[in-house]
């Protein structure tokens, strides 16, 4: 995200505080989209707001924020986070994930769109706002995230939700190892890439208690004179997909993205715009 900068300095009412900062950012698209029958228009835009500050102590700090974040009673917290970081690493509370979703990630996908994100393999996540710690050193990072999961039954209770993740990643490769706990089911996931001579190659596998046979996805992506193209092939837990995109970069924060992707025994999907960063 290019940051343009809203406000550099407040001014503090005695010497010592450190100055704080309030960025905004955003997101746009617009383009076409079929669905496999129809072709429609498709536009969507987000802006995000980013503060942070420095205590007197060399404590960094600060929050994230989406123009569609919305909060209720401060327990739910769509698209928003604040955080608080040192040498003892980073805190973060709201809209976390979770530990495993923090460092072992997806595939990749393909489409303006996402065209249904047929390459994601789902994670156990939480529905009220979590805490997640991060620690880093070098090429490894660690992080642990706990939350709750709302259970829709009046009479049940609320599910707690642990995970922990582990990460070591240089330029060329890394490597992601996760495992979540939310009471009623558990999940191991791994996500090994690779990126040598503008080919980037990502394998991920996954393993839930609630199912019997393993997930996994794949995706092969190529690099070449501001162009990029992506394949991807995902077995979600039975639920098969797979897709092709290709984006060209226009420069100054747009680029052209299009893809198609199907979902087993369903009809192709595909799209085609324009992408914007600000």
């Amino acid at each position: 995200m290019k940051k343009i900068l809203l406000a550099t300095t407040l001014l503090a009412a005695s010497a010592g505080f450190a100055a704080a900062e309030v960025a905004v950012g955003g997101s746009a698209r617009m383009g076409v989209i079929s669905d496999g029958s129809d072709i429609a228009f498709t536009s969507r835009v987000r802006i995000t707001f980013a503060a942070t500050g420095e205590t007197d102590g060399g404590l960094s700090f600060g929050a994230n924020v989406r123009n569609d974040q919305q909060g209720n009673g401060n327990t739910n917290n769509g698209d928003s986070t604040v955080f608080i970081s040192g040498a003892f690493g980073k805190l973060t509370m709201g809209d976390t994930g979770n530990a495993a979703d923090s460092l072992v990630g997806q595939v990749d996908g393909v489409g303006l769109t996402g065209l249904g994100d047929l390459n994601e393999i789902g994670f156990l996540g939480k529905d009220v706002t979590g805490a997640l710690y991060e620690y880093s050193a070098g090429a490894l990072t660690f992080a642990v995230g706990a939350g709750q999961t709302i259970d829709t039954d009046a009479n049940a209770a609320d599910d707690n939700e642990v995970s922990v993740a582990v990460k070591y990643s240089t330029d060329m490769y890394g490597v992601a190892l996760g495992y979540e706990n939310n009471d009623t089911d558990t999940q191991m996931s791994l996500l090994g890439s690779i990126n040598v001579s503008g080919a980037a190659i990502k394998v991920k596998l996954a393993n839930r208690d609630s199912q019997p046979d393993m997930a996994y996805a794949l995706s092969v992506g190529y690099a070449i004179s501001g162009a990029n193209v992506t394949a991807f092939y995902a077995d979600n837990y039975g639920t098969k997909g797979y897709g092709l995109g290709a984006s060209y970069d226009l420069g100054g924060g747009a680029s052209v993205v299009g893809g198609v992707a199907r979902a087993e025994g369903s009809d192709a999907v595909f799209d085609l715009g324009v992408s914007m960063s600000f």
